[in-house]
């Protein structure tokens, strides 16, 4: 006699989305009602059930379920017995949703380069309040984004700090808007093989930017005409003047990624996924930070310690790259023409089509 087939057992679903307040939907979800509501009808084409038969599965839920696990970063058992859904469930919803969060569409519309000479100069003069440091559209950083020894290839993924993670490129703006990234290159690749092969270097060199701008790296990356980085030994002067305001200036990237690894939560510990699933967990986070940002939503509470000295670990630079001798010079006559000595004070003018000009107020009768 044959087996009985066992019966299948439905858990009961939560009416989570009308059962919490939006300060317990943030804590939880890291989103409020009206911001998972419109999260599920930007992906509602890709996510929507087929059917309704057999008890499918509803866009809402499938978001619920991802923003939970993006979240906590909780085992996915644990999701489950938290939406009333089984962990093979709870797998398949995670990965259909992040690829639509990671389609090239969705990546278009929520992380941008700023390419409107209005908006370049924009940022350009909001950077140049921090700190007075001219013509910056964006600050680069490199993040290491700690995963699971890989079955193929592990030892590529093995970092300086000695444990296996996705070095991850990023850029904020002023508002610490991602307006780059690129994951998925393993822990042991430099950062500057990481910039010089991405589309954001083709586009500076190509000069496809209607307005002169730069951006800010640490001595990790290589010094260029579009990418300033710091002066390793500098001298008293500009110099000294162009390194204080650089750090003070590039500041903002630790701010940025704080925000992004205490919205969610998956960033700070081991991502338990292959490589190419934990990269699309990576990008998925970054079009949901940039998201919670145009809608204004608040950070959530953390409790317990901040993990700021893991996070300034995780961000600290790779051995410096030495320049060529036309991009030092470069970024000597930078530093000579907006920080000059204070001996000889200097005029910052605002041009409406250009980014900056100087009036260097040498005293009259004395030498330049």
């Amino acid at each position: 006699m044959a087996a009985r087939r066992n019966s299948r057992i439905l858990k009961e679903r939560r009416d989570i989305l009308h059962s919490l307040d939006d300060n317990e939907l943030i804590q939880r979800y890291r989103f409020d009602r009206n911001s998972i509501v419109y999260i599920c009808d930007i992906l509602e084409q890709e996510l929507s059930p087929i059917t309704q038969r057999s008890c499918a599965v509803s866009c809402i839920t499938k978001v619920l379920v991802t923003l939970r696990y993006l979240a906590t970063g909780k085992f996915q058992m644990c999701n489950g017995d938290d939406h009333g859904l089984s962990q093979p469930t709870i797998s398949r919803v995670i990965f259909q949703m992040l690829d639509s969060l990671t389609s090239h569409h969705i990546l278009r519309r929520f992380v941008t380069f700023p390419v409107q000479p209005q908006e370049i100069r924009r940022h350009q003069q909001r950077f140049y309040q921090t700190a007075n440091f001219p013509g910056i559209v964006g600050v680069i950083v490199g993040t290491h984004i700690q995963i699971q020894a890989p079955s193929v290839n592990e030892k590529e993924f093995v970092n300086r700090h000695n444990y296996h993670s996705v070095n991850t490129q990023i850029v904020f703006d002023s508002d610490d808007r991602i307006i780059n990234i690129v994951a998925r290159w393993p822990g042991s690749t430099h950062d500057s093989r990481i910039l010089t092969t991405s589309g954001l270097c083709r586009m500076f060199e190509g000069n496809r930017l209607p307005v002169s701008c730069h951006l800010l790296g640490d001595s990790g990356y290589p010094c260029r005409r579009w990418i300033l980085t710091p002066f390793l030994c500098p001298l008293q002067g500009p110099q000294t003047n162009y390194n204080r305001s650089h750090k003070k200036t590039r500041s903002c990237v630790e701010r940025g990624i704080g925000q992004l690894k205490r919205r969610f939560h998956v960033l700070h510990g081991e991502i338990r996924l292959s490589p190419q699933k934990a990269c699309k967990v990576i990008t998925a986070c970054a079009v949901l930070h940039n998201l919670s940002k145009d809608r204004n939503v608040p950070m959530p509470v953390v409790h317990g310690n901040s993990q700021s000295g893991q996070l300034r670990a995780q961000m600290q630079g790779l051995s410096a790259i030495a320049p060529a001798a036309t991009e030092l010079r470069y970024r000597e006559q930078f530093a000579i023409t907006y920080f000059p000595c204070k001996l000889f004070p200097a005029t910052i003018v605002w041009h409406s089509k250009y980014a900056l000009s100087i009036n260097l107020n040498f005293p009259k009768g004395q030498p330049i």
